[in-house]
């Protein structure tokens, strides 16, 4: 296998915003630093403290125009910049009462009013604000992206995805067969333990925040899964950059 770590991405606020980096630490047994490190509980939530199931927070399932905002987080400061093109900017610190609490007002039009709404911004622990209870790493393949858009007559952003390392080298799909393998990247190491089953936020255009492919169908009628991307342990800690090589 030849390939090479060519985007990292983070989303900092789970389902609003994401941010493309240069480089990262990974350390064993967490996910990738900042990603999903917050999150809008709804009205509706019923948690006990720790991570709980998606549908306690915001999420592009429900609000495809979620899937339009963009992010910048000033880690030194713990400010995030959110901006989408319908809603314009807006910058706070989400640990922050008085800001966090503008940041969810602004966030409140992109939500549905038939939906609990949108009520407290939440910090997570060790285990991030993912949809699964494991502080997993994101890996997905430009390739098999590439395959699907060209399934579907068009180009697809990654962002659909909410990938965090997306690889470049790979065939398409060959990153269903790393599930039980371990690799290198940088300096960091990883164990793949199982595919990604989507959901229909990936419909959603980035751009616009609008539903315009049928990405699932898309996935079933050509290869039999609605699978994007796979799910990985960090088992070895260490920095990450861009164009690191992949080494099994």
């Amino acid at each position: 296998m030849t390939a090479r770590l060519a985007r990292i991405v983070r989303h900092p606020l789970k389902a609003a915003g994401w941010e493309e980096i240069a480089g990262a630490r990974l350390d064993a047994g967490r996910a990738l630093p900042f990603d999903r490190v917050w999150a809008v509980a709804t009205e509706g939530a019923k948690l006990d403290g720790g991570w709980g199931p998606k549908q306690n927070f915001l999420r592009g399932v429900a609000a495809p125009a979620l899937m339009a905002v963009r992010c910048r987080l000033d880690e030194a400061e713990g400010r995030l910049t959110l901006t989408h093109p319908e809603a314009g900017e807006i910058a706070g610190r989400p640990d922050e009462p008085a800001e966090a609490a503008a940041l969810v007002d602004w966030l409140r039009p992109l939500w549905p009013a038939n939906r609990p709404a949108p009520a407290a911004i939440l910090r997570a622990g060790a285990q991030p604000f993912s949809d699964v209870p494991a502080p997993y790493v994101a890996v997905l393949n430009l390739a098999s992206n590439r395959a699907l858009g060209a399934r579907l007559g068009r180009d697809l952003s990654i962002h659909r995805w909410r990938g965090n390392l997306w690889l470049e080298g790979l065939a398409p799909w060959e990153e269903f067969d790393l599930v039980g393998r371990t690799f290198r990247i940088g300096a960091a190491e990883l164990t793949v333990e199982a595919r990604i089953t989507r959901c229909k936020a990936t419909e959603a255009n980035p751009e616009t925040g609008r539903p315009d492919a049928d990405t699932l169908g898309a996935l079933e009628r050509a290869y039999g899964h609605e699978d994007m991307g796979v799910y990985a342990t960090v088992t070895g800690g260490g920095p990450i950059a861009l164009g690191d090589e992949v080494v099994l």
